[in-house]
């Protein structure tokens, strides 16, 4: 499963999934200011929003490459046949997953927060909610590609399913600038219960599929 995890990685990183990555999430944290005008002040309240829409977004990005081409390919098919789990597949996926969009969209947010003029206090809270909320983001996007694997027009499907699971997410992550340690906590336990809960559905999907 290490080896299926970082074979993942290496194919993100090594066809330019980062740098895609970067890219988007920077064009919208540019495009806002323009959108709402150069007020400092109501940048930096609605910047932790802005902010979190972006990291739901550039979870998305991939949603159609974490589990279509392994189940087309036959790849998780030999998984399961040597004794693997779909479910623990899927932990796998979730692991490789956050591990390709998280580090990178913590690295954009450090512009992002100077181009919505976040204060030092109030970017320190967003990485922190960012670092405990993206597990929670990769475990609902491979669940997500999981249930729309082999669909056709996964993408505009894997948006309509995904964005409506993750509100509770951009709730408690966008109120993290305000509340504290208690949204932190929030965000948090709400992170926890999608990373136990999203690999058995994806597992349950993969399974589904494989029959």
């Amino acid at each position: 499963m290490t080896a299926l995890i970082w074979r993942d990685v290496r194919r993100y990183y090594g066809g330019g999934g980062a740098t895609l990555l970067i890219s988007f999430f920077l064009l919208v944290a540019t495009l806002f200011p323009f959108a709402i005008g150069p007020d400092a002040t109501l940048l930096a309240r609605v910047g932790g929003g802005v902010i979190w829409a972006a990291a739901l977004l550039a979870a998305l990005l991939p949603v159609e490459r974490l589990v279509a081409p392994d189940l087309e390919s036959g790849v998780i098919d030999q998984l399961v046949v040597r004794g693997r789990t779909p479910a623990t597949v899927a932990l796998a996926k979730v692991a490789a997953h956050w591990l390709t969009f998280a580090p990178p969209l913590l690295l954009a947010t450090l512009v992002a927060a100077a181009l919505l003029d976040l204060s030092a206090e109030q970017l320190l809270l967003v990485l922190a909610g960012l670092a405990l909320g993206t597990p929670g983001l990769a475990a609902l996007a491979v669940a997500t590609a999981a249930l729309t694997a082999g669909v056709r027009g996964a993408g505009a499907v894997a948006g309509l399913v995904m964005l409506p699971l993750a509100v509770p997410l951009l709730i408690f992550g966008a109120g993290t600038l305000t509340g504290g340690a208690g949204g932190l906590q929030l965000l948090a336990a709400t992170s926890l219960v999608l990373l136990v809960g999203a690999p058995l559905a994806a597992g349950a999907a993969i399974r589904a599929a494989l029959e």
